[in-house]
């Protein structure tokens, strides 16, 4: 099982504006279900809210504190618990968003998908800022509207003494 965030975002870091996304690309939401497909999703409670509905055919949690329930997918109100609803699926996890959920799981992702967007767009929501230099590009996709990059987590070897 590995746990992935998946992302658009522009150079400045925005991934959002008024709980939507500031763009409509062309081949982002397919490689988004292609990639998340049969897999759990974990996401925030405004981010299900902008969806408004469990996506097909994926394993969905939620993050609300609150723990309201929502018919049709897995309510968790804290990030271990959504981790071992997640684990206890036996798939791979993708973290979707928003901001706060990428923050608090960013530490825990090994891979992280992000289609970085090639013109600029307002917003209100960033994705969290992190240590880029802990990441290694490993694929690459060109698409009119922006580019798809693969990047996986350094690993650091620790030599026996």
């Amino acid at each position: 099982m590995t746990v992935h965030a998946i992302v658009a975002m522009t150079r400045d870091g925005v991934i959002g504006k008024r709980n939507a996304l500031p763009w409509k690309l062309k081949g982002d939401l397919p490689r988004f279900k292609r990639l998340t497909m049969g897999q759990t999703v974990i996401m925030g409670l405004r981010t299900f809210e902008s969806i408004g509905r469990p996506l097909p055919g994926r394993n969905t949690i939620v993050l609300d504190d609150q723990g309201r329930e929502i018919e049709g997918l897995a309510v968790a109100r804290s990030i271990a618990e959504a981790m071992e609803l997640a684990r206890s699926y036996g798939t791979d996890i993708f973290v979707i968003g928003g901001a706060s959920v990428y923050a608090q799981m960013l530490p825990l992702v090994e891979v992280l998908h992000v289609s970085h967007v090639k013109k600029d767009y307002d917003g209100d929501v960033y994705f969290p800022e992190y240590n880029r230099s802990a990441w290694r590009e490993v694929a690459r996709e060109e698409y009119p509207e922006f580019e798809a990059v693969t990047y996986e987590r350094v690993k650091i070897k620790r030599q026996a003494l």
